[in-house]
């Protein structure tokens, strides 16, 4: 039941707990009753003077309302304004504080306090380890597109020049990764980055960024690059495999060739060595050969001085047993000194002619013959015995 139905509010009382007015009166609740018991309240709280009931002094009750309004407002944004400027920096942390939009100090950890109004505050984590991952399509220094995707770990170790030299330090940072990048993939070939070339990369894109980091004073080290495996891009990935395979077996005959050659080309160098050295005994042979036949030639001149006739015969008998000894032909005298006829000699000469081989070392000297034939002197008693008598 509504308050304001007969029988409903048996104190007759409206929501605000006044009674109504006149004896039946039903209009709306009294506005201004309502802004006068709020002004006392405020001028309790702020120590201002209560308003009597009466109506004769309310122009000056307004103004202490009002007062006591401001005053609220006052406290409520000094708190707030306290709450802002005091602040607390951890171990980890730095601040930078710009007056008037221009750098005034460097705060460490610890309670501190600025002015909101007239100071700003840039806080930063200056230890953390930061991280930043891009990936691309890049192309090589042999032509090859590859995708190389990296992680770049640094962290602010100037926080002054990280605030107020770059708007957006960070941004930059991987725009100059991706220059640098580039730059070094650009100029290696796809089977170093494939392979066991990606840490040089590293270093050389980590030496390459942070100089770039050095020239625009970001306030950023870069603590360390890392290059994952790159691959070939999706689109080209059969083509891809097809080449290094290709490059494969290239490099298996490759190494098959140069197994043969390592065991062809010495056997041929120890051949070739050998060949030299033959020669080289054949020339020494020859040189002494000429040397002793020069040496017995002037020997034999000596005696041929002595006794030409004798060495005459002597060199006609050794040459012809030197070419007789190598026929099969044998030859026998007629007869004796007395014209008598001999006896016919039995010679087995198919045993002659098997041990033709055998003898001719021995005949040859007897003879007096080297091996190319030439006679040569012999101290054979039975062909001097044999001159002798026909000397005579």
């Amino acid at each position: 039941m509504a308050w304001n139905e007969p029988g409903g509010n048996p104190h007759n009382q409206d929501p605000w707990g006044n009674r109504p007015r006149g004896g039946n009166n039903q209009g709306p609740p009294d506005l201004d009753e309502a802004f006068r018991k709020l002004q006392d309240k405020l001028n309790d709280m702020f120590g201002g003077k209560k308003r009597p009931n009466n109506g004769g002094n309310n122009s000056g009750d307004g103004k202490r309302g009002s007062l006591g309004l401001l005053g609220l407002a006052a406290v409520v944004l000094l708190g707030f304004w306290l709450y802002n400027a005091i602040y607390v920096i951890d171990e980890q942390e730095q601040a930078v504080i710009l007056r008037f939009g221009q750098y005034h100090r460097t705060v460490g950890p610890g309670l501190n306090f600025y002015l909101p109004v007239i100071e700003r505050k840039f806080q930063e984590n200056v230890t953390r380890e930061r991280a930043y991952s891009k990936q691309g399509q890049m192309l090589t220094e042999d032509e090859n597109i590859i995708e190389v995707p990296l992680t770049v770990q640094y962290r602010i170790s100037n926080l002054q020049d990280f605030v107020l030299n770059v708007a957006n330090p960070e941004l930059s940072l991987q725009q100059s990764t991706d220059s640098a990048v580039r730059h070094v993939v650009g100029s290696t070939a796809m089977d170093q980055v494939l392979t066991q070339g990606r840490e040089l990369m590293a270093s050389e894109v980590k030496e390459r960024l942070q100089s770039f980091m050095d020239t625009y004073q970001t306030g950023i080290t870069v603590t360390q690059v890392n290059l994952q495996s790159a691959a070939a891009p999706r689109e080209v990935q059969d083509a891809f495999d097809d080449v290094i395979r290709a490059r494969e077996e290239e490099q298996r005959e490759k190494n098959q060739a140069e197994s043969y050659a390592n065991g062809v080309v010495p056997e041929a160098r120890g051949q070739a060595q050998r060949i030299l050295e033959d020669a080289s005994g054949y020339r020494e042979e020859v040189i002494a050969r000429a040397e002793g036949e020069a040496k017995r030639f002037s020997q034999l001149l000596t005696e041929y001085e002595k006794a030409p006739q004798v060495t005459r015969e002597r060199l006609y008998l050794d040459s012809m047993q030197g070419l007789l000894s190598n026929t099969s032909k044998i030859l026998l005298s007629g007869g004796n000194e007395k014209g008598g006829q001999n006896s016919l000699i039995y010679l087995p000469l198919d045993k002659l002619m098997e041990n033709r081989a055998a003898t001719a070392t021995s005949s040859t000297i007897l003879s007096g013959t080297d091996a190319t034939g030439t006679a040569r002197p012999s101290n054979n008693e039975p062909l001097r015995d044999l001159r002798s008598r026909e000397s005579r």
